[in-house]
Order: structure tokens, then C-alpha cells, then sequence
């Protein structure tokens, strides 16, 4: 729902896993590329993909820090290829941690239309929330999700839009 996908999009989704976002976004989506650091989880969303019949989604193994600045920097000759165009959406579920700086530095300069952000650290996710409004950001709408019943950890939502549209 936050990422008010309309059928031609291309989305990124940084922190992917084994892909269940990247794949439900798919089904709603013009593409898919999806980042994740370790390689196992890549082989298994790439199976996953397969199983369930989703021809847009490709999955790549890396940090984000680092597959999103290179595909920036070397955009023009990857829209030939393997990737179609500027991201609209770019989708973010990273570790406790948070997002590390050259990929917020990155996601700013993409100038996608749309950020979803899913966090399970709310420290982190103020941090980076900062960085990302302060770079042309607003936050269109937040929900917390207690999936972890009887703890203190709860699961942000974040849809941030960027101020300019």
C-alpha cells in the first residue's frame, strides 16, 4: 500500500532477504531488483520467483552500500541491459543497524518518488529518517506492528514521499 504501485514502476528493495517483499511487489510492478548481502537468501528469492511464476524480479547478491551507488554511477549504460530506468519506488528493510550512510547518500540522489521503509529499530529508523527528510523527504504516513508479542520490539512502516511532487 505504501508504495501506491499503479503497473510500470521500478522498484528497488534493498535489504531483500529471500525476497517475500520483492516478490509481492513484483505482482504490482513494471520490475523488481532486489539486493542482499548474503548469497544463500539471493538463491532462494531467485527460486523463489520461479515457483511462484514472477518473470520481473531479478535479485543480486551484495551490500546495498554498494550494488545501489554502483548502479547509480553506471546507470546509463544499464538501461540498455539488465536494468529499466530510474527507480520510482526504493523500498528498505535493514537490520537493526540501520541503512548504512552511502546508501541513504545514494537513495537521495536517486530521487525516487517513494521510500518504504520498514525498520525493527526505532533509534536507527529516527537516524535515518533525519537524513532522509533533511535530504527532500516527508513522511506521508507511519504505522507501527507489534509482531513480537509480549516484547519490546515492534516492527515502523514509513512512507516518505519526496516534498518536490
Amino acid at each position: 500500500e505504501y508504495a501506491d504501485l499503479k503497473g510500470e514502476e521500478t522498484v528497488w528493495d534493498l535489504y531483500c532477504g529471500i525476497g517475500t517483499i520483492s516478490l509481492f511487489l513484483a505482482r504490482k510492478a513494471g520490475q523488481v531488483y532486489g539486493v542482499e548481502i548474503v548469497p544463500e537468501a539471493v538463491e532462494d528469492a531467485q527460486k523463489n520467483a520461479q515457483i511462484n511464476g514472477i518473470e520481473n524480479a531479478r535479485f543480486f547478491a551484495g551490500k546495498a552500500e554498494e550494488v545501489l551507488p554502483e548502479f547509480y554511477e553506471r546507470r546509463g549504460r544499464f538501461s540498455e541491459g539488465y536494468f529499466h530506468g530510474h527507480p520510482d519506488v526504493i523500498v528498505v528493510d535493514p537490520p537493526r543497524k540501520g541503512c548504512d550512510k552511502a546508501c541513504l547518500d545514494t537513495m537521495l540522489k536517486m530521487k525516487p518518488q517513494r521510500i518504504v521503509y520498514v525498520s525493527c529499530d526505532s533509534a536507527t529508523l529516527a537516524r535515518d529518517l533525519k537524513v532522509l527528510c533533511d535530504g527532500g523527504y516527508e513522511i506521508r504516513k507511519i504505522r507501527g506492528v507489534d509482531q513480537f508479542g509480549m516484547t519490546v520490539h515492534v516492527e515502523v512502516a514509513c512512507c516518505l514521499q519526496r516534498k518536490d511532487l
